[in-house]
């Protein structure tokens, strides 16, 4: 049976005979960013028609000329997810979860240092939260411990910029998800998805509860109960809804926010017609209407 003209990353081959690709690694790797082939009347390449093409001398060769080929384009594909929006989105919202975890462990160690310093009764120190005890010893400390205060004073105020960036950013990227739940939210649904594409195709079951990865674990290996809210829990309309009405709320408000990702990723503007929708579903849901 013969099959049309097969093309290769090396070059063109037809009824036996090869027409070499010329150029370096880089038009090569632009060679193979154009091809598209069907997989009805594909033939698999071997490298030996890359020999006979002239491209290579040898199997060591075309190692090592098919490696530089594919990183390049590996590197391309890198540089290209980098550049998007959601990328740099999600690494604000990650930079965002550190410098909470910082600021906490910290404050916690400081708490132990002036407990230290300060002994007092244990009911009272137990009671004090770390940021309390490190606002309590604001006035009274010093050296060490006054850079301490304003280190996380420094981290504060990265932490307030970085709320205000995600927020602004979400809003270009999730028009429809912030007008939902807002900017901060949906920066994290966006990050714990890891891309636009991939929120884009989670089902409302999954993105419901997307960020309860200890409790849906929990729940399949101790038949715990299973989490009824992730991320959503941050959104007022779920935390603030009766206990019982909850998990009703999460998932209508779940189920529009899978319509809305889908939304930013395929048309990326607010449609108004929609949220106003949205928004009466998840009134009704939280009433029990």
């Amino acid at each position: 049976m013969k099959y049309g003209m097969q093309r290769y990353w090396f070059g063109d081959v037809m009824d036996g005979a090869c027409t070499r690709a010329e150029g370096d690694a880089r038009t090569l790797a632009d060679r193979v960013s154009s091809l598209s082939t069907r997989r009805e009347g594909f033939v698999p390449l071997h490298w030996e028609q890359a020999r006979e093409c002239g491209a290579v001398p040898d199997r060591a060769g075309y190692l090592a000329m098919l490696r530089e080929v594919t990183s390049l384009l590996a590197e391309r594909k890198i540089q290209a997810w980098s550049a998007r929006g959601d990328a740099v989105l999600i690494q604000k919202v990650r930079m965002l979860e550190d410098l909470d975890r910082a600021a906490n462990l910290v404050a916690e160690r400081f708490q132990e240092w002036d407990r230290a310093l300060h002994p007092g009764p244990r009911d009272q120190l137990r009671e004090a939260a770390p940021r309390q005890a490190l606002e309590e010893a604001r006035g009274r400390a010093a050296g060490a411990q006054a850079s301490v205060i304003s280190s996380v004073d420094g981290l504060a105020l990265a932490r307030a910029a970085l709320v205000q960036e995600v927020s602004t950013g979400a809003g270009e990227i999730l028009p429809n998800c912030t007008a939902l739940v807002g900017g901060l939210v949906a920066a994290r649904l966006l990050s714990a998805a890891g891309s636009l594409d991939a929120l884009a195709r989670l089902p409302a079951a999954s993105l419901q509860v997307l960020g309860a990865r200890a409790a849906l674990f929990a729940h399949l290996r101790t038949g715990s109960p299973p989490p009824k809210h992730g991320i959503l829990y941050q959104h007022h309309r779920v935390h603030n809804a009766p206990r019982g009405r909850r998990g009703n709320v999460a998932r209508t408000l779940a189920a529009r926010l899978a319509i809305a990702a889908r939304l930013d990723r395929y048309r990326g503007v607010r449609d108004e017609d929609f949220l106003q929708h949205a928004d009466d579903a998840v009134r009704r849901a939280g009433r029990g209407t």
